[in-house]
């Protein structure tokens, strides 16, 4: 999946160790051209390679609209292509759970995403099931939730032989938005919060009159929304990135300042903290590895 496809996407994705790799979906933020301009050269080459597999594009109201003036550029496509447009409390569904929808400020009509991970099993207690007799052949079914009967007729349920369920990772990302509540409500215990930091807090007014957010801001939310790490974005260039950075870990000291190519690995909660790798995506000579938690 991608989140929004500004102009240079196509570029940095053959520059990195990922290549252009055929996403299943993208997620537009707000249609904004710094967030939209990539869309029709990426739609053409994935024609040009002669892709068939289906692409859904995901978007404020008024994607069908401007897609369509498009088409004029990138023509008929070689595979199937669906626009959904959001409404406030959209889920958009993938593999291992969903994309939590959510309204952010910054204009009439934008949107955040919380990547939200189904709740997995609990630990199987391979001595209960020993003691209980169940057969190794049947323990697969317990795992998946679903009880099974023994060759005596004694009936065993997942809770016999299951602790309690793991939580899933949740990632949040804000797009462009001023500071605003649904941003906490919608990161609230996230494992990663992926938030703009477009002004320093010297100049938190322009900040509100463009609907962005300080750096203060946004470690302000993660703060609010006891995140476990906090991911700047969309740094303007008027200001050093360490500047910022330092602002934002003046609130909440776990921050990191997202650059090109830089990668974030989020384990299972119970497996430890999000690591941050510093140009993990470009190549293996240049990874340097950061734990960014105790």
């Amino acid at each position: 999946m991608l989140v929004d496809c500004g102009e240079g996407t196509q570029r940095q994705l053959l520059r990195s160790d990922a290549g252009l790799v055929d996403v299943d979906f993208i997620l537009l933020t707000h249609l904004h051209a710094d967030h939209i301009l990539g869309l029709p050269g990426l739609l053409k080459t994935y024609s040009l390679r002669g892709r068939d597999s289906a692409l859904t594009l995901y978007g404020p109201r008024g994607t069908e609209g401007l897609v369509s003036s498009l088409r004029r550029v990138f023509g008929a496509l070689t595979y199937p292509f669906e626009i959904v447009e959001l409404g406030g409390h959209d889920r958009v569904p993938c593999e291992d759970g969903a994309y939590e929808v959510f309204r952010v400020e910054h204009g009439a009509d934008a949107y955040g995403y919380a990547l939200v991970e189904e709740a997995r099993p609990g630990r199987f207690d391979v001595e209960a099931a020993d003691r209980l007799g169940v057969d190794p052949r049947a323990r697969g079914a317990l795992q998946r939730g679903e009880a099974v009967t023994l060759a005596n007729g004694t009936v065993v349920g997942p809770a016999e032989v299951l602790g309690e369920a793991r939580r899933g990772r949740r990632v949040v990302l804000t797009g462009d938005t001023a500071a605003c509540a649904s941003v906490v409500e919608a990161a609230r215990d996230a494992d990663v919060l992926v938030h703009e930091a477009t002004f320093a807090a010297a100049d938190r007014v322009r900040a509100r009159e463009t609907s962005h957010s300080t750096a203060t801001e946004a470690a302000l939310a993660a703060a609010a929304a006891n995140v476990g790490l906090l991911v700047l974005t969309h740094l303007s260039g008027r200001y050093p990135a360490a500047a910022l950075l330092e602002e934002a870990q003046e609130v909440f000291p776990n921050t990191v300042a997202a650059r090109d190519f830089d990668l974030l690995s989020v384990p299972f909660p119970e497996r430890g903290a999000a690591v941050h790798v510093v140009r993990g995506a470009r190549t293996s000579r240049e990874r340097t590895t950061e734990p960014l938690s105790d």
